[in-house]
């Protein structure tokens, strides 16, 4: 009997039924022919935490860093029971095959689950599936290869996971800890991708800040050609005063321009005319939905990996949701006529009218990764029952599939060079000629429709000539960097390596997305990015102020005190790096590791040694002069000291802040001459709820439980 552990359920249904089996399981597997499929729910298994291996851990203290611990893994509690049953079916079959997605997490999510149960020794086969039609996991079954030629991947996989983990919770702990002895109530979160961001949206605050404008200058000419009147703008020569983007930057210079072409004769140099032909955008993946989300709506990257995960698992209406590739199999063009009738009830003339025989470039079986674009199913949900948030989103990848069956936006671009008193100008003009798939969207045809001008510049010959009737400097200033949205940023997490001044680094996160698509340097992945995001806002290092993504004055704190490995994508590169030599098996996983842990505990002796500049706004305990005072709640909110209980001061709430103005309350002393029947510890006269009423308990509470009703100011006790 054969295993077959895939990563997702809808995996190995797909492989069930391709398979001639069942489209339903039986318990934990698909049984066919004899074989079992069965599959993962993500990670089964976990990284163990520092604490599991040593009590002291389990307290937040600097002497206890640097944290080194083994590497090993756990059962994730709420998967255990399935976990558990993969294990008994792996260990009575005959050989395993790994059908984990074809990428390092999806190779590292069986092997660890291979590992775990005891079985590296048995034999396994690796199958490579990116797409879940039948024809193609039957012609991977007949591609496979040994499990082992995959090991350096699988390794690569683990040790970026333990060096984010050991990163992470080190240099998190110590930075919270040295915030906190100075009053700050909170969590300094470190992450190799999660700071990183935080370094991108300071550095854009404060480049946009920082900016000063500077004046330029454009002359424009209104010229008098033969049927039309053409608007031309003067190409600044070589010794012309410019800045680095040759623009004029001497008013006196564009004044003078404009005098000399004033009036004067003008003569077309030269005239080239194309035809222009804008293809459909390729159907999307995680990232560009989530950002044409956050630009229509303003929604969070999260809210759009949420809806389309309803939209997946609920309402089986798209495909994997968490895709970093735009591109589709030529094998998932063959069932165009088919979905696209599917769509038509619910999407009438778009559907109907597009031609399933025609074959954008987003078909392609060579640029498909480990999953290919978000694109409808054939389980077409009615509109109506779906909320508003997943029509929405729905919408736009029904929308941006069924354009890939239309044909391209079709205009003519015409440029002109003209001279004039001895100057040069050019003029730029656009006839649209069809619309094509920009029909199919209201924001597309505005845009295709705003571009066209200057409409009969192509009909100008070489030679034709004309008068200039109007020339002027027109002024201008330079513009600050735009701050960031969330569309933008999610943008720029794509190509970071923009921002990156070292040329190696820079190459080194050039060549890590070589092979990916929407990918040019960056840094996280398309399901993960999210996650980072809203760790950024929950702990209050970024806010949204006016649809624009900003970094708080903690933040920029946080960043400040960070070192600059911490704050620039470089380790991403470094890493990846290193994690291609261990596919490579050049270098062993454990050294990688080992790398970082040296490097980090590098960081905690400076932090150690230098302290952290953070600012609090907490309150200094006016009793101890150490601690700071921190919100309690106990019947009614109060403030208390940090250092209790070696400091026991609390002072009332008022209007959020602790009063410290406010008189301590009258300490209630124990009897001397009424004892506690039980313990014989003396009695403490309590006023009760209601006013002028009183009652009776032992000073010995919460050991002594006594209490007695009042009478006359003494303890009424039964006798």
């Amino acid at each position: 009997m054969r295993l077959i552990i895939a990563e997702k359920r809808d995996v190995a249904e797909a492989i069930s039924q391709a398979l001639g089996g069942p489209a339903k399981p039986t318990g934990p597997a698909y049984h066919v022919n004899g074989d079992r499929i069965t599959w993962l729910w993500g990670h089964l298994l976990r990284l163990t935490d520092p604490e599991e291996h040593d009590e002291r851990y389990k307290l937040w203290d600097l002497n206890t860093l640097p944290m080194k611990w083994p590497v090993t893994y756990a059962p994730e509690a709420r998967h255990a029971d399935h976990l558990k049953r993969i294990i008994e079916l792996a260990h009575q079959a005959d050989e395993l095959i790994n059908a984990g997605d074809p990428d390092p997490e999806g190779q590292r999510l069986v092997d660890e689950v291979i590992e775990f149960a005891g079985l590296t020794g048995k034999p396994t086969q690796r199958l490579l599936i990116n797409d879940n039609t039948d024809s193609a996991i039957l012609k991977a079954m007949k591609n496979m290869e040994e499990n082992k030629k995959y090991h350096g991947l699988s390794m690569s996989a683990l040790a970026r996971a333990v060096c984010d983990q050991r990163l992470g919770y080190n240099l998190t702990r110590c930075y919270s800890i040295l915030a906190q002895k100075k009053g700050y109530d909170g969590v300094l979160s470190v992450g190799r991708v999660q700071t990183p961001i935080l370094g991108l949206v300071v550095a854009r605050d404060r480049a946009h800040e920082g900016h000063e404008k500077q004046a330029y200058y454009t002359v424009k000419a209104q010229i008098d050609m033969p049927g039309q009147l053409v608007e031309a703008e003067y190409i600044p020569a070589d010794d012309a005063p410019m800045d680095e983007k040759r623009r004029i930057v001497d008013a006196v210079f564009g004044k003078k321009i404009a005098n000399e072409v004033q009036g004067k004769p003008a003569t077309v140099l030269s005239v080239q005319t194309s035809e222009r032909k804008n293809d459909p955008p390729l159907p999307y993946n995680l990232l560009a939905l989530q950002a044409d989300a956050a630009g229509l709506w303003n929604y969070k990257p999260k809210k759009v990996l949420e809806i389309t995960q309803r939209l997946r698992d609920q309402h089986k209406a798209i495909t994997y949701n968490r895709s970093d590739c735009r591109y589709l199999n030529d094998e998932r063009h063959e069932e165009a006529a088919e979905l696209l009738l599917a769509l038509t009830p619910a999407f009438g003339d778009m559907a109907e009218y597009a031609a399933p025989n025609r074959k954008s470039k987003a078909f392609n079986s060579k640029k498909v990764t480990a999953h290919h674009a978000i694109i409808p199913t054939m389980n077409v949900p009615e509109l109506d029952k779906l909320n508003q948030d997943e029509r929405r989103i729905y919408e736009l990848i029904v929308k941006l599939y069924i354009a890939q069956f239309y044909p391209p936006a079709e205009f003519v671009a015409t440029k002109v060079e003209l001279k004039i008193a001895g100057h040069r100008f050019k003029a730029e003009g656009r006839l649209n000629s069809s619309p094509g798939w920009q029909l199919l969207d209201e924001k597309y045809l505005k845009e295709y429709e705003k571009a066209e001008k200057q409409t009969a510049l192509h009909k100008l010959l070489q030679d034709d000539s004309g008068t200039v009737e109007s020339a002027e400097s027109v002024k201008a200033f330079t513009k600050p960097p735009a701050l960031y949205t969330m569309k933008t940023l999610l943008k720029d997490l794509t190509a970071v390596a923009k921002y990156v001044s070292d040329p190696e680094i820079k190459k080194l996160l050039l060549d890590k997305d070589s092979d990916k698509q929407d990918e040019a340097g960056g840094i996280g992945t398309p399901a993960t990015r999210d996650a980072h995001i809203e760790t950024l806002f929950r702990r209050g290092f970024v806010a949204e102020k006016n649809k624009k993504v900003i970094s708080t004055e903690l933040g920029r704190q946080f960043h400040d005190a960070l070192p600059e490995f911490a704050v620039k994508p470089d380790m991403t590169a470094l890493w990846h790096e290193k994690q291609k030599q261990i596919e490579a098996g050049d270098l062993n996983y454990l050294q990688l590791i080992e790398e970082v842990d040296d490097s980090v505990a590098l960081e905690i002796e400076r932090v150690k040694r230098e302290g952290i500049n953070i600012k609090s706004n907490a309150v200094q305990c006016p009793k101890c002069k150490t601690g700071f005072l921190k919100p309690r709640k106990g019947k009614t909110k109060f403030w208390g000291c940090s250092n209790y209980p070696d400091c026991k001061a609390t002072f009332p709430n008022k209007a959020g802040k602790p009063d410290l103005k406010a008189k301590p309350a009258k300490k209630l002393e124990a009897s001397k001459e009424h004892k506690c029947p039980d313990c014989g510890k003396g009695l403490i006269r309590r006023p009760a709820k209601r006013k002028g009423m009183f009652w009776w308990g032992c000073s010995g509470f919460p050991e002594c439980k006594f209490r007695c009703f009042d009478e006359k100011g003494k303890p009424k006790l039964e006798n």
